[in-house]
């Protein structure tokens, strides 16, 4: 996998999120995802949503996966832009 083809699956599980994948050898990944939906709830929980996104790829295809989830207002809150 890409992390271009990451990136489109995870979009699709949110509605307008921000999310940038990156790999150096297309097994491992770093991924961001900036989503209104996170707002209130925990980090786990934040990663389990983004888990969903993908199924059964993680642990498969994706062998590692590092996410950091953030709502907007955290986001904007670390210096970054919409």
């Amino acid at each position: 996998m890409n992390p271009s083809e990451i990136e489109k699956l995870i979009e699709t599980g949110f509605d307008g999120a921000l999310v940038k994948v990156m790999s150096g050898d297309n097994t491992h990944f770093e991924a961001l995802v900036v989503a209104e939906e996170f707002t209130g709830i925990r980090p786990l929980a934040r990663h389990q949503l983004v888990y969903k996104c993908l199924g059964s790829l993680v642990g498969n295809e994706i062998h590692a996966l590092s996410i950091k989830a953030l709502t907007p207002d955290e986001w904007r809150a670390a210096g970054g832009e919409d």
